[in-house]
């Protein structure tokens, strides 16, 4: 497999770039965060065992990810920060898309269609809050 320096390169800076904001209290967890979203961000869609590539950098991840000085905020607050910048440096319409599917059921006994459920972030109202709050700051 050929690989494209340049594309490696903006890909770097792109990376460098979404994580300014993200800043953990230990250094050592800044730099493992970097390595995972490298990782990550080069196997897009593909598990955590297969982009790390071994069982030492897997199980990194997972300590990383189940770490109790780690959380949703810290993790998302660089991509938020970049995000808000984004949105201040164009003067022309943004789209947010969201990756939602929807089903439509027409049968006259509902229940034939199977087990359905509704979900929202009502029940996590920090989800929705953080969120809301990556638009308005």
């Amino acid at each position: 497999m050929r690989v494209d320096h340049a594309t490696a390169s903006q890909t770097k800076t792109w990376i460098e770039r979404e994580l300014v904001g993200s800043e953990f209290t230990d250094v050592r967890l800044n730099k493992r965060f970097r390595k995972l979203f490298q990782q990550l961000s080069e196997g897009t869609g593909e598990s955590i065992p297969l982009v790390c590539q071994d069982w030492a950098n897997t199980k990194a991840a997972y300590r990383f990810l189940s770490n109790p000085r780690v959380n949703e905020g810290d993790i998302l607050a660089g991509h938020f920060q970049s995000t808000r910048e984004r949105f201040v440096a164009t003067d022309s319409t943004i789209l947010v898309l969201h990756d939602t599917t929807e089903f439509s059921y027409h049968r006259e006994n509902i229940s034939s269609v199977g087990i359905s459920a509704s979900t929202s972030h009502a029940e996590e109202p920090e989800r929705t809050a953080a969120a809301l709050r990556c638009l308005r700051n």
